[in-house]
């Protein structure tokens, strides 16, 4: 591996691309070995990865126009060095251009002998006929424009065109290529969000009050690693987008009860639901990964929480009887195609098929129909999900509710801002209306 930002992002991306690995872990397994002591690397790295793969659609595009070949079969390493080359030319100002090529040839002739000649021959190519190369216009294809332009795979704009027309759909693909703010929960259980804001500042991070979560902070500017912050360490803050937070709102538990999360994952949203219960009453979060249990408890006894207890489980093939009608509120945050988080996790579209959203909305309707055995008369339980497909969100429901005539939608608490609940009483959010995260929940309630 060559130690340097356009070295290290060639490398982060050939693991992205060949070994369906994920590009935050990477990246931050990456920044934690002090390969990078230079701020202003460490930042081009960020940019280059993240900038890569929002924008491969397009890159990919231009590189097709210019080579010769058959570019699907063209080297990994390669691809990826001409990828962030033209990045680096299209989408950055402060890089001189003869600095962007030259660093792009010295890393082909290291990583790949041979391969020079054309990454020098395809960057110079387009410099010499940048502008000259149109765009399919809009007016005459428009999926083919908001594919390349806006760097999206073809099936997902013709599935978004159906349901977001045309603007809607340039709309979403423009918002899911910005840079995601970096959103904070406050942990009530130690302070408030006027303390975590003056404690942040002492340390030199700026932050305000999110818009719509009223456990939020959005963090103003550029920081540095925030897992260094003693606000972090003590517990006072935990990164999550404002959309993410929430869902335990929605789920709106009171201390002394019993709840059930199924897909606890590394228990972000569980702990959130603690602190909500001011750490009073029990939680059960079930997950069928046990290294994400293991990151969970770490997670509650750093936010100072007391009352989960975690079990593996699979939360398609039943809770097992024990549990049945024993719970007030139940969680289930499912397992979804990420959709709605394409500004944090650009990776997922390039890696989903058509025949994925069909399997997920299956995947949910099993694990929302396994849990509701565990709810009480009268319990509350909260569907959601990170996504903008209609089959994963409203379809999902509907289904369930056809099958469960016991069940009926709850309007949302007062706490939830009502631009987020539509005209059938869905939670959602959308990248481009509300700056957060797309996220769809329904609450909905066990007759009594």
């Amino acid at each position: 591996m060559i130690e340097t930002p356009r070295g290290m992002s060639v490398e982060i991306l050939n693991r992205v691309e060949l070994k369906d690995a994920y590009a935050e872990p990477l990246l931050d397994a990456f920044l934690s070995a002090h390969y990078l002591p230079n701020i202003h690397d460490r930042r081009l790295l960020t940019e280059l990865v993240y900038g890569t793969l929002r924008m491969k659609g397009h890159l990919d595009w231009l590189i097709g126009e210019y080579y010769r070949g058959d570019f699907p079969f063209l080297n990994s390493t390669v691809k990826n060095i001409l990828r962030t080359g033209l990045y680096q030319l299209i989408y950055t100002s402060r890089i001189p251009v003869f600095a962007v090529v030259d660093e792009a040839v010295k890393l082909a002739k290291s990583l790949h002998p041979g391969s020079e000649a054309l990454v020098n021959a395809l960057l110079r190519n387009y410099l010499r006929k940048k502008g000259k190369l149109i765009c399919p216009q809009k007016e005459k294809d428009p999926l083919e424009h908001i594919s390349v332009l806006h760097s999206h795979p073809k099936w997902l704009v013709k599935r978004w065109l159906e349901s977001f027309g045309v603007e809607g759909t340039i709309a979403l693909c423009r918002a899911n290529n910005e840079t995601p703010p970096v959103a904070l929960r406050v942990n009530r259980l130690k302070v408030t969000r006027e303390k975590a804001i003056d404690e942040l500042k002492e340390e030199g991070i700026e932050a305000r009050k999110t818009v719509f979560s009223p456990d939020g902070l959005v963090i103003v500017g550029n920081v540095p690693s925030l897992r260094k912050a003693d606000s972090f360490i003590k517990g006072h803050i935990q990164v999550q987008d404002e959309a993410s937070q929430m869902i335990a709102r929605l789920a709106a538990p009171r201390p002394g009860e019993r709840i059930l999360d199924t897909c606890a994952g590394t228990g972000v949203k569980t702990t959130h639901l603690a602190e909500l219960m001011e750490n009073k009453g029990k939680i059960l979060a079930i997950d069928i990964n046990e290294k994400k249990l293991l990151a969970l408890q770490k997670l509650a006894e750093r936010l100072g929480i007391g009352i989960v207890e975690t079990r593996v489980g699979d939360a398609t093939a039943g809770m097992g009887s024990s549990l049945y009608n024993s719970f007030d509120r139940i969680l289930v945050d499912a397992p979804c195609s990420g959709l709605g988080t394409l500004k944090r996790n650009p990776e997922i579209k390039w890696r989903l098929a058509p025949g994925d959203i069909k399997a997920f909305a299956e995947l949910q309707g099993k694990i929302l129909g396994s849990a509701v055995l565990c709810l009480k008369e009268g319990g509350v339980i909260v569907y959601s999900v990170c996504t903008v497909m209609q089959e994963e969100n409203e379809g999902v429901i509907e289904a369930f509710l056809r099958q469960h005539r016991d069940f009926h939608i709850l309007p949302p608490s007062g706490s939830i801002d009502c631009r987020l609940i539509d005209e059938r009483g869905f939670f959602r959010t959308s990248p481009d209306r509300h700056g957060t995260d797309g996220f769809f929940a329904a609450v909905m309630v066990r007759k009594g």
